[in-house]
Parts: C-alpha cells; structure tokens; sequence
C-alpha cells in the first residue's frame, strides 16, 4: 500500500455527504499524521512525513562487503608500505652515507619519481573502469589486475637485493616495476571501491521498529556512508604496514620490504578468488560508456542537458530517433556530471595530502629521529583514521542525526579541505622551527650534524611532526570517504567504475601539479610551499562549499534514482534459483 493510499484510508472518517472531505481542524490532521505513522508496518516505505520526522539510521555490512574490505586492506598493505620506502630508496645512495639508501638520486630526483608514481596510479583507473564497465565487469577484471600488480611486484623485489643493485639493476627495475604496479593498482582501485557498496541492495528507505520500541528509517544512503566509513578504516588499517617496512628497510634492506607487501598482497588475490561465489556481481553493460559519451555529444550540439533523451527527440523535431538508451538512462547521467563537476576542486586537495607520503618524509629526515626512521611517521596519518572513524560513526554522526542535522556530503568534503590547510600550515611552522635549530639551521644534513658517518638532522625531536599527520587523517575522512560515496551514489548503476575512476583521475592531476612543484622542493623554499598550499586548501574548501553547498537539498532526490535499479543477486543466489526453477 502506498503513502497516498494510506492516507485516503485515514481521511474517510472526516469525509462527509456525497464524497467530499470538510474543513479539517488542527487537532484532525495531528491525528491523521499520527494514526499515518501508526500504519506504516516494518519493512514498508515511508511517508513524507515519515522520512521528515523518524530518525535515519544505517544497516549492519553483508558478509561479501566484508570480504571485499579484506582484499583492499591487503592492496592498501602493499601500496603504502611498499611506496612509503620509495623516498628514501632513490633518495639515499647506495653507501649509506647519508643513511641506508638504493639509487642516489637526491630529493628532487626522489620527490619527481614518488609524485609521477602516485599520478600514474591515478590515471590508470580509467582503463580498469572501461575494461569493467564494458567487457568483463568489476570481478573479473579486479583478479587480471591483480596478477598484474603482483608480476609489477615481483620485479620490484628482485631488482632491489644488494646484488641486483650492486650491477646496477635498481634504477631500471624501479621503473618498469612502478609502471607494471600503476597499472595493476589503478585496474583494482576503480572497481574495487564501487564493488562493496554493489554488495549492499536495498535502494529504498523502509522502516524498522528497534528493540527499544523506537520507530525508524533504514536509510539506504547512510547505510553507503557507512560502508566507505568501514572501507576506508580498512584502507588505513592495511597502510599500517609502514610500522613494519621502515625498520625492515633500516635493519635489513629494502628487498625484505617489499618481500613483505609481495605475501601480503598474494593473501588478499586468495581471499578475492576463494571467496568469489559470495559476491553480488553486476555484468558488464557493452557499450554504455561508448553511449554516455554519444549522449554527451548530443547534449553539446544542442546546447541542452536533455535533448540526448528519446522523449525530447520525438517532440522537438529531432533527428535522433534510434537511440539506444532510455530517458533514465540520460538523467542518470546527468547526475553523474552533476558528481564530475563537484569533483573539479579536488586536486587541490590532492596536492596537500600527497606530502605526507614526500615532503613530510624529507622533513623528517632532517630532525633527530632518537631511533625512530624518518619513514616511520608516515603511519599516523591512518593511526588517526582508524581513532576518528569510530568516533564520528557510533559518537558524532548519530549525535547530529538524533539533532536533526544534516551533515550532508558537500558540507563534508569543505570541511575536509580546511582541516588540510591546518596540515599545510602546521608543516610550515615545523620547518621554520626547523630551521631556527643547530647545527646546520637552514641547511640541514649539513656536514656539522654528521654523527658515526650519518647526517642527524637539525636538534627538533621529530616526534613534533605527528599533528601534521593528524590533520591530513582527519582531512581525509571528511574529503576522501565523502569523495568516494559520492562518486558511487551519483554514478548510475552501468557506470559507477567509470564515474569512481573519474574521481580517482583528479589525484592524478593533483600528482601533476605536485610534480609542477617539485623544483620548490629544496630548503627554504619547501617552508613557503607549505604556506601557499595552506592559503590554496583553505581557500577551495570556502569556494566549494559557496559553489556547491545547494546540491546538499538535492541529495536524497539524486539518489533516489538508484531505486529503480534491480537487485543483482549473488551466485550461489543464482544457483539456488537454477535449482528451484529445475
């Protein structure tokens, strides 16, 4: 039954004479929207009234999102500690004399290899997101890139033992290694993250009475939030491997290292392959990408967002009249740009959270570590994901809910971009005190701070970096986690590799103006760096949130159109079918 229906079944008792309803008095329509609320059974949609007055809450994961979790935790184990070495590793040569290195390249040579890495990685989504999306579907081509990640991997280690870099062997396997991990990463990263939430299959709000008696709305869109809350957890818990990697760089070689991320990641390609007949599997749709781009053009020539739809063609004269999509399909589309267009300003972002993995090492580099490798702060950038995300899960978030505010996505990611600006700024204000210490002040390593033939860095304990990293871990979990939920809930169902690869795109051109940057990375210019990109984070975040903060009133009416999507059931869901129709 209906809202509406339920509704005239409630207004008969105020109607009166022949079918017309009287005058209804206040008290009459508080009643009427209470005995509304008191029709409505568990499991059956809610009423406007409903949807403006219950709490909305989120659903607990399925088991296959979890399994899905598992295997980006296992990739995120592997990227991050392995790449969390790259900067000492070209950085340092070979000798140790400025501390254990590999190739001797120096820190600009280090900055401009770790910052086109992270731009190749983010660019290579795109073709893993046409090869799902058209041919094999995200499953399938997750496990092809995942082979590819690991032979990418293997060369890496084999290239760096002591042996293979005594023959000069590290430079060009470093290379080829990063260009084959690209690849096989940015194929998994643009599936990945839209196959958990394709786990989750509600689409439409219902309502749920709790244990306590308590009348509320299963919100399909915070159950979305959710699933990338505990996605990206998951993303820090596996880069917490840069605990482990650094001292093994330190005490026994890079080789072991990266030996390391190789078992890692082969457990998360075992738990990808064993476990995959309890994933929900969308197939691949042909063309749809082919068509997304025709409808585009369509929409270009004729300078209006809906003239690619059929309906639009037949009362306007068109002479499209064999399209082969459905009006739908265009106004999911749209939607789509609707999250492109949004996504435009995160390269700015993208530019202050890649130092964490670059500058912020190097800076490290040049206080007194008391035994700590300058590599190893790095890891509480995730240490404060994984403290924060529980907090704003069970504590703040529902807090706000129980409030009646709205804490919607665009909000969210502005905020992001100002908590990174405080990372920026805080960075700047280490290096100048940086370089107010001895020995060397503003030229540290200098040869006054060399101790037993290692370079000490300047008297700054470097444990005074770690707010930096907080910062740009909270910054993430309002930017980043927003950034992908709204990539996968503003993608219709075809395409959401594609719109999730568009997303990952913008770090990309966030690696390319870092690599812009690159010849500021040297003392003292590094300390303005860090101040211009402070004022540029802050500022996008004020500019984002003027520009876009009104697609926060259209949110639930754009996801909305994700409930006409069928529910894809699982494999064993199919067999179990097979057998009931044989």
């Amino acid at each position: 039954m209906s809202s509406g229906d339920r509704e005239a079944d409630i207004a008969q008792p105020f109607q009166q004479g022949h079918g017309t309803i009287t005058e209804v008095t206040s008290n009459e329509k508080a009643y009427m929207t209470e005995k509304a609320l008191d029709a409505t059974p568990d499991g059956e949609e809610p009423n406007q009234e409903e949807v403006r007055t219950l709490r909305h809450v989120a659903e607990h994961l399925p088991v296959s999102a979890w399994l899905v979790a598992i295997v980006e935790l296992c990739e995120r184990f592997t990227y991050y500690g392995m790449s969390g070495m790259f900067q000492n590793y070209i950085q340092r040569p070979l000798d140790g004399s400025e501390g254990r290195g590999a190739l001797g390249m120096g820190q600009r040579g280090a900055t401009g290899l770790t910052t086109f890495f992270q731009f190749w990685c983010y660019v290579t989504p795109i073709l893993g997101a046409i090869v799902a999306d058209q041919y094999l579907g995200k499953y399938k081509t997750i496990v092809v890139f995942c082979i590819i990640y690991l032979v990418g991997l293997l060369i890496l280690v084999c290239t760096s033992i002591p042996t293979a870099l005594s023959h000069g062997a590290g430079v060009g396997g470093f290379i080829v290694s990063i260009l084959i991990i690209g690849l096989g990463t940015g194929g998994i990263k643009s599936n990945v993250a839209p196959l958990i939430a394709d786990q989750y299959k509600r689409k439409k709000m219902a309502i749920k009475t709790t244990p306590k008696g308590e009348r509320v709305i299963i919100d399909p869109a915070l159950t979305i939030q959710r699933i990338y809350m505990i996605f990206y957890a998951c993303i820090n818990i596996g880069s917490l491997s840069l605990i482990a990697t650094p001292y093994m760089e330190k005490y026994i070689g890079f080789w072991s290292g990266y030996l390391l991320c190789l078992c890692m990641f082969a457990v998360g390609t075992g738990v990808l392959i064993f476990g995959r007949k309890f994933y929900v599997v969308r197939p691949p749709q042909g063309s749809i990408i082919t068509d997304a781009f025709k409808a585009l053009g369509i929409m270009i020539v004729n300078r209006n967002m809906d003239a690619a739809k059929p309906s639009w063609q037949a009362t306007n004269g068109g002479n499209r009249t064999n399209l082969p999509w459905d009006d739908h399909f265009i106004d999911e589309l749209k939607r789509a740009l609707v999250a492109c267009r949004v996504f435009a300003f995160y390269p700015v972002y993208w530019v202050v959270y890649g130092q964490f993995s670059s500058n912020f090492v190097t800076q490290a580099g040049e206080m007194e570590g008391h035994g700590i490798p300058n590599d190893f702060m790095q890891n509480f950038d995730p240490i404060s994901v994984i403290v924060f995300i529980p907090v704003l899960e069970t504590l703040v978030y529902p807090l706000l809910r129980r409030m009646r505010i709205q804490f919607r996505p665009i909000t969210r990611i502005s905020v992001g971009f100002v908590i990174a600006s405080l990372a920026m700024m805080y960075a700047a204000i280490v290096q100048h005190l940086i370089y107010s210490a001895g020995p060397c002040y503003g030229k540290p390593l200098c040869d006054a701070s060399i101790v037993d033939g290692s370079a000490t860095g300047n008297h700054v304990h470097i444990a005074i970096q770690t707010p930096a990293y907080v910062f740009i871990g909270v910054s993430e979990i309002f930017a980043s986690v927003s950034g992908l939920e709204y990539a996968y809930t503003k993608a219709p169902p075809s395409m959401k590799s594609f719109v999730q690869s568009m997303y990952l795109l913008t770090n990309a051109f966030g690696s390319a103006i870092a690599e812009a940057l690159t010849p500021a990375a040297f003392d003292p210019a590094i300390m303005w760096m860090f101040v211009g990109l402070a004022c540029a984070s802050f500022i996008a975040g004020i500019i984002f949130w003027v520009v876009y903060h009104h697609l926060n009133d259209q949110e639930d009416e754009m996801n909305a159109l994700d409930a006409e999507d069928p529910e894809v059931p699982t494999p064993i869901e199919q067999e179990q079918k097979k057998d009931e129709h044989n």
